[in-house]
């Protein structure tokens, strides 16, 4: 493929299948590519090393328009469908930090673990 190839449905590992860029109207970037791998911009913009032998598709994710789904805030919700659900009126969250809706903590908790066998292969880190 030739450098600024825009592709999708991107292979981690040879012969597991397609795993990034799989998201209706996503799309990743061949930036460059050395020896046995090849550097990719990905839709977080993050900058990741691949194998060159793992397969993609060409282009653009289809049906672009079609996963407009209205969210409902999980203040709105009841107790029993969000940790943020219930109360009065507009009470507040009602816990010390907000939480995701299965009762994990939410916003600036990091959820990948350190040292992880592939952080040498990604080159640099959520950057848009």
């Amino acid at each position: 493929m030739p450098l600024g190839t825009v592709i999708h449905n991107i292979e981690i590992t040879l012969g597991r299948g397609g795993q990034l860029a799989r998201a209706v109207g996503v799309i990743a970037k061949l930036i460059a590519k050395e020896g046995k791998l090849a550097t990719l911009k990905l839709p977080s913009g993050e900058v990741r090393l691949i194998s060159k032998n793992c397969s993609a598709t060409v282009g653009q994710v289809g049906n672009v328009g079609v996963n407009q789904k209205i969210l409902v805030r999980g203040v709105v919700t009841n107790p029993i469908d969000h940790p943020h659900g219930g109360g009065e009126g507009r009470a507040p969250i009602g816990r010390k930090k907000p939480a995701t809706p299965w009762g994990y903590p939410a916003l600036g908790r990091r959820s990948r673990k350190r040292n992880k066998y592939s952080d040498n292969l990604i080159l640099c880190r959520q950057s848009k």
